[in-house]
């Protein structure tokens, strides 16, 4: 399975020929081709993660693909057809398997709502958390995408996500609303949690991939 990274938290997946995108958010560029898709995973409403643009194009070039996302997705993107998901859910949209964990978004202030998240994991190897610090109860993780920046994080609560998941592989995602120099510290902090638990860290850049 080889996984891209594009800006901020967009995730795709090719398997088979086949793609899974996930969060296409308002800090992505536009996807240079979106066809072959199977599905989308939204993980919570913020802009961040989904827009009316980004989920008509990718429409446009794979019609008639679902969308998976929490309840307070499908209210968000009403003008889409949206299949509501919620953790315990396991979902196969060939050739990917889809596993959801986690009900709401990490606590942003008081004065903010808390909305839905869900947390994905794709074909036992791939978790992504969205905006959360939901630890997959009763898997060992193979590949964690571990954001490094963000309102509702400070780094020492990643740390601890990292170390209590225990990855076996990591990489920071979630960059966006840092600097080049503090993305490069968080990454630091990342790449020393994971080692703790015998796993190693690396760096993807947007638009970069790798195979999983």
């Amino acid at each position: 399975m080889k996984l891209t990274k594009r800006e901020h938290a967009t995730l795709i997946l090719e398997k088979s020929g086949k793609k899974l995108i996930v969060d296409p958010g308002s800090f992505t560029e536009p996807l240079p081709d979106a066809s072959e898709a199977v599905a989308i995973v939204l993980t919570h409403a913020h802009a961040d993660h989904w827009t009316p643009e980004h989920l008509s194009s990718i429409l446009a070039a794979s019609p008639g693909i679902p969308i998976y996302a929490p309840e307070g997705v499908a209210a968000a993107a009403s003008d889409f057809d949206v299949t509501v998901v919620k953790a315990g859910d396991e979902i196969v949209v060939e050739p990917f398997t889809l596993k959801f964990f986690g009900e709401k978004h990490a606590v942003i202030h008081s004065s903010i709502p808390v909305i839905d998240n869900v947390g994905v994991l794709v074909d036992d190897t791939l978790y992504y958390p969205g905006d959360s610090f939901t630890v997959p109860e009763g898997v060992e993780v193979d590949v964690l995408a571990v954001p490094v920046g963000a309102p509702w994080l400070k780094i020492g609560e990643v740390i601890d996500y990292v170390l209590e998941v225990k990855p076996k592989r990591s990489f920071a995602t979630h960059e966006m609303v840092l600097s080049p120099a503090g993305t490069s510290m968080g990454r630091d902090r990342i790449k020393w949690a994971t080692e703790q638990g015998g796993g190693e860290s690396f760096v993807i850049a947007p638009g970069d991939s790798i195979e999983l």
